[in-house]
């Protein structure tokens, strides 16, 4: 079977991409994920505070654990005593180690002064850039209109200082989505990367504390990324690659079959270990093989190109609740 694609316009072995997150925050891990089969990884991420403000000023804890599942051991651990010399460093590394492309990946919140570092990623080695871009909508006087327009300000403010593909990885709190998606897709990067997963705060009501829960994805996320890949699949020009939820093969074909060209893992790899790889992967090569599909370009979209699947896509909750069943 041909499981080849592209991540960021750059082909790539297969369509597991392993996120960014601990799985990929050292050489070691890195190539451990290569072993076993991973299509590329994208590097835990670089704040954008530690490129502009060094060891003096962290980044705020008590923001950050409200949205990132990657924050608190990066900021408490890597940010502490590493900046942009260690990143690069791993970078060049990493991709002296494996054959497979190794993603940089850049947690950033505003267009300034940051974005000339892309130049050093660029020159490390690194196949691309990652751009994890959040703004909180927790600000009343911050319009819709000025957050999205902060988007594009980044994206083209890092354009300015490197060549290397870009991807744009984003979160669904937006007025529009499908119109910010639509912009952002018109601007010069190569794929886009739905969705970001924020943490998931609790209470702890004996210690009356902020407490983190649901850590790990679960399957039953996948249906956000999905009618969203579904949706935007032959309307956008640039890869769309699915993230969260995706646990095992079925949920990669399913992505697939929405329209998705790759899928970033990684719950499922904590989960299982990162040995699973190869499980999913082998169990995609036996669906293909009982369907029949050589490559996965046989079936990437087939779901989506459907008429009738992408009106149950946009209308399925109003369906259910108006006839009491989904078709």
């Amino acid at each position: 079977m041909d499981l080849s694609t592209t991540f960021m316009g750059i082909k790539i072995a297969n369509p597991l991409i392993v996120a960014s997150s601990g799985l990929t925050s050292s050489v070691d891990k890195i190539k451990e994920c290569a072993d076993n089969g991973a299509g590329a990884v994208v590097l835990k991420s670089l704040f954008e505070e530690q490129l502009i403000t060094g060891k003096a000023k962290l980044i705020n804890q008590d923001d950050m654990y409200f949205w990132y599942p990657q924050a608190l051991d990066f900021v408490n651990t890597i940010s502490k005593e590493e900046g942009l010399s260690a990143y690069l460093n791993m970078i060049e590394k990493a991709k002296k180690s494996v054959s497979i492309p190794v993603m940089a990946s850049i947690n950033c919140v505003t267009p300034w002064e940051w974005p000339r570092f892309a130049a050093q990623i660029e020159k490390s080695g690194a196949d691309g850039i990652e751009l994890n871009i959040f703004i909180p909508p927790t600000n009343i006087n911050l319009t819709g209109y000025k957050i999205e327009e902060t988007y594009m300000d980044i994206i083209h403010e890092v354009r300015k200082h490197t060549n290397i593909p870009i991807a744009v990885k984003v979160g669904f709190y937006f007025t529009n989505l499908y119109r910010t998606l639509y912009k952002i897709s018109n601007l010069d990067i190569n794929s886009l990367v739905l969705f970001n997963r924020y943490y998931r705060p609790d209470i702890d009501i004996e210690t009356l504390r902020v407490v983190a829960q649901n850590v790990y994805s679960s399957p039953h996320e996948i249906t956000l990324s999905l009618r969203w890949i579904a949706l935007l699949y032959g309307r956008i020009s640039k890869e769309l690659v699915a993230a969260t939820g995706v646990h095992d093969y079925q949920g990669v074909i399913k992505q697939l079959l929405a329209g998705a060209t790759s899928v970033q893992i990684c719950s499922t790899l904590y989960k299982n270990g990162v040995p699973f790889l190869r499980t999913m992967l082998d169990d995609l090569e036996k669906w293909m093989s009982r369907k029949e599909y050589s490559n996965l370009a046989a079936f990437r979209g087939l779901v989506a190109k459907n008429e009738e699947n992408t009106a149950a896509f946009e209308r399925l909750q109003f369906m259910k609740k108006t006839t009491g069943k989904l078709f």
